[in-house]
């Protein structure tokens, strides 16, 4: 508005406004890598283009087990909803071609012997009612068959039929959605972090894994696997290539007894797909670790999965994880409160390969964490000397009582000389 009123010059404005768009910093958000396993283990893959539909209608069972629950509960109540309409619909037939739906009928049922084919089925909603009644099992007792029509036993038999096949097929799905493994899996926790540290000597990847349910997972095994774009020397790019990488167990077998949280190892050696990565390396890198936990549950006998996965933002190198096992009267107590936190630590930041070539590295660090830690508590040692010394300087100050007197030592001679003690 100034500008337009030529008070202010527009130029002027103009080269403002860029001064101050030029101070302002942008910052860019870096676009998040598409994650292959989520870190609640749900695989991040959309299926499109799929033509062949009618494989899925192949194995109904499944389909309605992996359906949401919204769509389970209309599909439950559609089929019963449809079957009573289905046979109150053939009921109805049935009676109108015996001629129970004649009013005449009503009269000649007292003077003549006249037996409907069900009784008391007057309207397409009696037949309804029945119909319900002879699916359910239910039998108010107002309605009931006769042996006047042999097509309505033929229909009575058909129906009990299906009814017992769409309870058997609803009843199974609703039992195999409540008591699915992935809800098993969410009681199984991983730490939301990696770390990378030294162990025995050798660079290590490392999490921690844990139960929070007393019933046990039986048979427990954990598989690592790295996924990542690889291009092969024909120039064929792969954008999931899976690697398995070893975990190590001091048991012979895989698995493990999850009894208690867990820091699962993985040694960095020649087989490993991270022997040539340091840790400057690893922010660089576009790869994923994907943690698969397998096992048998033991109240049901159902084999459960649950899975993560760290990317290279999620890998804290040089660091461990704090202890949170301790024992309390007998009893070992787990603080799940810090099942996450960790602590760092001295770790080399070359590359696996450099660390086997040249082990004198690990010694130097080692040296060099010693001589720090050493510093830090004379350092500590020298604050605290101070802080006393000031502590009880300002005591004196402030409580005339420590002061010491002064004493005056009289000679033989007479004089008199002031001495402090």
């Amino acid at each position: 508005m100034l500008a337009r009123k030529s008070i202010i010059p527009e130029e002027y404005v103009l080269a403002r406004i860029a001064a101050e768009n030029l101070r302002k910093p942008r910052i860019r958000d870096r676009p998040r890598k598409a994650r292959f396993i989520a870190k609640n283990g749900a695989c991040n893959l959309a299926h499109k283009n799929i033509r062949e539909q009618g494989r899925f209608l192949q194995d109904i069972f499944t389909t309605l087990v992996d359906l949401k629950w919204r769509h389970t509960l209309v599909i439950f109540t559609m089929s019963f909803l449809c079957s009573w309409l289905l046979f109150a619909m053939m009921w109805w037939l049935v009676a109108f071609a015996h001629g129970d739906m004649d009013p005449s009928t009503e009269s000649t049922t007292n003077s003549t012997k006249w037996t409907p084919c069900v009784t008391c089925v007057r309207s397409f909603t009696s037949a309804f009612l029945f119909s319900i009644e002879v699916q359910v099992t239910i039998g108010f007792g107002g309605r009931m068959m006769t042996e006047e029509c042999p097509l309505a036993i033929t229909v009575l038999i058909l129906q009990n039929i299906v009814g017992l096949i769409i309870n058997a097929v609803m009843l199974g799905c609703i039992f195999m959605k409540t008591a699915q493994a992935h809800r098993r899996a969410e009681t199984l926790i991983f730490s939301r972090q990696a770390v990378i540290a030294v162990r025995n000597g050798k660079l290590c990847f490392m999490f921690r894994v844990g139960d929070l349910r007393k019933s046990m997972i039986i048979s427990a095994s954990v598989r690592i696997q790295v996924v990542r774009k690889t291009t092969t020397p024909e120039g064929e790019v792969i954008p999931i290539h899976q690697v398995d990488i070893p975990v190590d167990n001091p048991i012979e077998s895989n698995n493990i007894f999850l009894v208690a949280p867990l820091i699962i190892c993985h040694v960095i050696d020649k087989r490993s797909p991270l022997y040539d990565i340091s840790a400057a390396d690893l922010a660089l890198q576009d790869l994923e670790l994907i943690v698969i936990l397998e096992g048998v549950v033991e109240t049901t006998g159902i084999t459960t999965q649950a899975r993560t996965s760290y990317v290279a933002e999620e890998i804290l190198w040089g660091h461990r994880f704090v202890p949170i096992v301790t024992e309390e009267e007998g009893v070992y107590a787990v603080d799940y409160s810090k099942f996450g936190n960790t602590v760092k630590v001295a770790a080399p930041r070359c590359s696996a390969r450099e660390l086997d070539e040249k082990p004198s590295i690990l010694i130097q660090t080692l040296q060099k964490s010693e001589l720090s830690h050493q510093n830090s508590l004379r350092k500590r040692n020298s604050m605290r000397r101070n802080n006393s010394i000031r502590r009880s300087n300002s005591m004196r100050r402030t409580n005339p009582s420590l002061i010491v007197p002064k004493v005056q030592f009289i000679t033989p001679e007479g004089s008199q000389s002031a001495s402090e003690t």
